[in-house]
């Protein structure tokens, strides 16, 4: 027993050091992150231990909301950073944060922004995309809270992008290549499981895509403004809506929405 004990001990150690230190924190961290971001991110955490504590309850739902945007930034994008930064010693460009392939960014950008934009002006007219969004509904009837919210939203983003897109893939590319894309769209689809069924199976394609992207072009900021632009002018057009009371796609329809909002 003690030698069967002896070889499994020699054995650990010489696969601990085989294995490299840098990938294998990564993906620790990674899911240690999630778990704190689920345990103390929430709305309802805030709410119930933080919430309490407060005198001035007036804005207390747009806090909550601010509350998870901005752990979830907190946790996906400024603890990661600084880890790699302070623990590895990596530069910026070695971990995503540089501009990489910006010109091809740019174009990349430019030509599905406008898709968005289009896309999300035809979804908005729908009665039940107007009831889910804002998610924050008072936002769409406050333009001070509606900027809050979605700077917030834009934090928030930027930490779930980072996570996946950027700490997985850059903290762990000298070990895995480019299988480190594949990598992290496992956990980024099983954090989808909740959703409908079309959504969550589009979230293992589109995970491997804005990987890919981040990829080729070097730099983890592109999948931020590819991913939130949806979520951020479907917010935009339903408040408008919601505002305006004006229903239709047409460009008549457009015109009039703009026509009472700047009015």
């Amino acid at each position: 027993m003690k030698n069967k004990l002896l070889h499994e001990w020699h054995w650990l150690k010489d696969t601990l050091k085989r294995t490299d230190r840098q990938a294998a924190f990564v993906l620790t961290m990674a899911g240690f992150l999630v778990v704190l971001q689920f345990a103390f991110g929430s709305r309802r955490f805030f709410r119930t231990e933080i919430g309490s504590l407060l005198s001035d309850t007036t804005h207390l739902e747009l806090m909550s909301w601010g509350w998870w945007f901005s752990i979830q930034g907190v946790t996906g994008f400024v603890i990661p950073v600084l880890l790699l930064l302070l623990i590895f010693k990596k530069k910026p460009s070695e971990i995503g944060l540089g501009l990489g392939d910006w010109k091809l960014a740019s174009i990349l950008a430019g030509l599905y922004l406008p898709l968005v934009v289009i896309g999300t002006w035809i979804l908005s007219d729908g009665e039940s995309f107007q009831r889910q969004y804002p998610h924050y509904h008072q936002a769409a009837f406050n333009w001070s809270f509606f900027f809050i919210y979605e700077l917030l939203f834009l934090f928030y983003w930027i930490g779930w992008e980072y996570l996946w897109r950027g700490f997985m893939i850059f903290g762990t590319k000298h070990v895995f290549g480019f299988q480190a894309v594949f990598i992290q769209a496992v956990p980024f689809a099983a954090l989808h499981v909740d959703k409908p069924l079309p959504e969550a199976l589009l979230s293992v394609v589109g995970g491997i895509a804005l990987g890919a992207l981040v990829w080729r072009c070097r730099s983890f900021w592109i999948a931020v403004p590819i991913h939130a632009a949806q979520m951020m002018i479907l917010d935009f057009w339903c408040s408008l809506r919601l505002r305006t009371e004006i229903e239709g796609i047409g460009i008549d329809s457009l015109i009039e929405i703009f026509r009472q909002w700047l009015g």
